[in-house]
């Protein structure tokens, strides 16, 4: 029997219940990819993140991402919880550790601040693919349930990555990105056509001056309806709203803070910094609390 340490962590929040939920096996060395999807599906969260001990001297470990039905490459909500845990596990310092994911080795910080921990995550290289063409932005748009004169006129519908893609499409209207009812299996099949399974449809409607942008992240093509809080949502939204020129930046950074789950009650803060080199974006941060909800033992 092996005892496998099993976080439930909320990342991107200091309230329990709120943010997003992922599982973390802190010590997942000897699992097979089946045994991890069975324990991914188990704890049920978007993703679950497993640690492994380092395969080789330029890492401190090997992270890998499951949802209940497939592998990811990478996860920021489930980074923020897989480093969170192992600060928590191993009571560690302010530190940086290099793990190895699906899309290369990536620096993530830990910031230890009064006995509590932030988590700082690199993510991968930002890309931004042209926008779509009339007939898929029109039933992209049918899908989310939106209208055409529901878009903002400055925000092309592309995809943008750091390493798992979404789709950004930017709306004028915080109430009716809060009304949004998509037809998930349109989503679904849509996802197939463009190679991108997620939707992350954002808001400069806020009236908070500390809060840039409200946002609702759907993925029904690998299971997850709607996802409260979305790391590689709101990291490469940065990079897009750099490229696309749709904010001004000072000093070659781009900051903001970006809010999510506001319609399912899973309501959470994302912290986005971008480099940027040449007026397009280098670098991309993101940086978040968490909170642990339980730490348990799965024994199998």
């Amino acid at each position: 029997m092996k005892k496998l340490t099993t976080y439930q962590i909320d990342s991107f929040t200091k309230e329990k219940f709120k943010g997003n939920p992922a599982g973390v096996v802190v010590n997942a060395d000897g699992l097979n990819d089946y045994q991890m999807q069975q324990i991914a599906r188990e704890l049920n969260n978007s993703e679950t993140a497993f640690l492994f001990s380092p395969d080789s001297e330029d890492c401190d470990g090997v992270i890998r991402y499951f949802t209940p039905s497939t592998e990811v490459p990478i996860c920021g909500h489930a980074t923020i919880a897989a480093m969170y845990a192992k600060a928590h596990e191993d009571n560690l310092d302010s530190c940086v550790l290099k793990f190895k994911t699906k899309i290369g080795i990536l620096p993530f910080e830990i910031i230890k601040n009064n006995g509590d921990y932030q988590i700082l995550m690199t993510q991968g290289n930002f890309e931004l693919s042209p926008a779509f063409n009339e007939d898929i932005t029109t039933r992209m748009i049918t899908a989310l349930g939106l209208e055409e004169s529901d878009r903002n006129e400055k925000c092309p519908i592309q995809i943008a990555s750091t390493g798992h893609s979404k789709v950004m499409i930017g709306i004028k209207s915080r109430t009716k990105l809060n009304a949004l009812s998509p037809n998930y299996n349109a989503l679904a099949n849509l996802s197939k056509e463009i190679n991108c399974n997620g939707y992350f449809v954002f808001t400069f409607d806020s009236d908070d001056k500390d809060i840039l942008t409200y946002g609702r992240m759907f993925a029904p093509g690998i299971g997850i309806n709607e996802d409260p809080v979305t790391g590689n949502a709101n990291g490469p939204l940065g990079g897009y709203l750099v490229q696309n020129k749709i904010v001004d930046f000072k000093n070659d950074t781009f900051e903001f803070n970006g809010r999510q789950g506001e319609k399912i009650d899973r309501l959470g803060v994302i912290k986005v910094k971008v480099k940027i080199e040449n007026n397009k974006p280098v670098l991309i941060q993101i940086k978040g609390d968490a909170v642990v909800v339980f730490r348990a033992e799965i024994e199998i």
